[in-house]
């Protein structure tokens, strides 16, 4: 699709996930509201239990372009973006997007994303392209990252060079593309999952530079368990793909 035959960009929603973000939470709505004074923002809180569903509501109420959304457990990233996402769905909003709430993604840095997304579908701020950085990253952090990516991208056959990067715009129309109601993964292969599902489904998805920024309140909910996890399943998407396909290259030869 050219660029002239895209829609413009409409209304916009960044949706926020939360665990005992409390110490950042208002800290990064601000920013956001400041960056981008037209979009809205979804908060969705796990029920954490430091308060940062209370501040959450106090943002809204202090705010018509700030609201909540309330779960009642921790299921994880991926249950809270999938949620989020419908509700932003049904809600009418024509760009959803994707942040962390802990400063790791700049708010001030959202307009590189809304530019490319008039020419795609999907749009990532991504760490590993030309251009991109991280900071205050241990080398180790880095080391695991880079070569997380590097499996998915062999593996999966696929060329985004930062698949698990969270900070992310999509249009309407690719989510429902691809079927949102579809998508079973909760924790944060989700990411994963949904760069491929674009992909898969013809969508274009672009990358764009961006500095990426370590905490600095607050804890990480990062664990070697996580990502672990994450390359369990994307090994076993990987090797169910290339059955697949060499069942349908084995098929093709009986038929000959």
């Amino acid at each position: 699709m050219s660029t002239s035959d895209r829609a413009p960009l409409g209304r916009a929603v960044m949706v926020v996930p939360t665990y005992d973000e409390a110490d950042n939470l208002a800290w990064i709505v601000g920013r956001l509201r400041t960056a981008q004074p037209d979009l809205d923002v979804l908060v969705v809180d796990d029920n954490s239990p430091d308060g940062t569903g209370k501040i959450a509501e106090e943002l809204a109420a202090a705010d018509d372009h700030v609201s909540v959304l309330h779960r009642t457990e921790k299921a994880g990233l991926g249950a809270a973006y999938k949620h989020g996402f419908q509700v932003a769905l049904d809600q009418g909003y024509d760009v959803i997007g994707e942040m962390d709430a802990d400063g790791s993604h700049q708010p001030e840095q959202l307009h590189l994303l809304l530019d490319a997304l008039r020419e795609a579908d999907l749009v990532i701020g991504s760490r590993w392209v030309p251009g991109g950085s991280v900071v205050n990253w241990p080398f180790r952090r880095e080391l695991l990252s880079r070569g997380g990516n590097l499996y998915v991208r062999v593996l999966l056959g696929i060329r985004v060079r930062d698949a698990t990067a969270g900070f992310r715009l999509f249009r309407r129309s690719a989510l429902e593309a691809i079927d949102l109601e579809a998508v079973e993964s909760t924790g944060y292969v989700f990411q994963t999952d949904m760069v491929v599902r674009c992909l898969r489904a013809g969508l274009t998805v672009r990358e764009v530079p961006i500095e990426f920024v370590e905490r600095v309140r607050g804890d990480s909910k990062m664990s070697g368990q996580v990502a672990t996890e994450s390359l369990r399943r994307i090994t076993g998407w990987g090797l169910r793909e290339r059955r697949e396909r060499a069942q349908q290259a084995l098929q093709g030869v009986r038929r000959r």
